[in-house]
């Protein structure tokens, strides 16, 4: 089972759909920020957030991006902010 790390970023306006959406993302989210979400995904876990944000938005003014991501680049950061500590292994269950 292999997995690719995704960002995920929603741009929802509905409140009551944004919720949902965010926390349909944050069962899959190893960590982000408001409306950003990293994610490590296998492909068929990716369908089904793919499937399950498709039932809350509105294509009309929502947006949903999944961005694959290279998991091997280096992180920046900006600012005050702390590199994430990465441990010898990942844990999703």
């Amino acid at each position: 089972m292999l997995r690719h790390l995704f960002l995920i970023a929603c741009d929802i306006s509905a409140a009551r759909a944004r919720r949902r959406a965010l926390k349909a993302v944050k069962g899959h989210a190893i960590g982000g920020q408001k409306s950003l979400y990293e994610c490590w995904l296998t492909s068929g876990e990716l369908q089904q957030a793919m499937a399950q944000l498709r039932r809350i938005i509105d294509p009309a003014t929502d947006r949903v991006i999944f961005l694959r991501l290279d998991e091997r680049a280096q992180v920046h950061t900006r600012g005050v902010a702390v590199p994430p500590a990465d441990g010898d292994f990942f844990y999703q269950g």
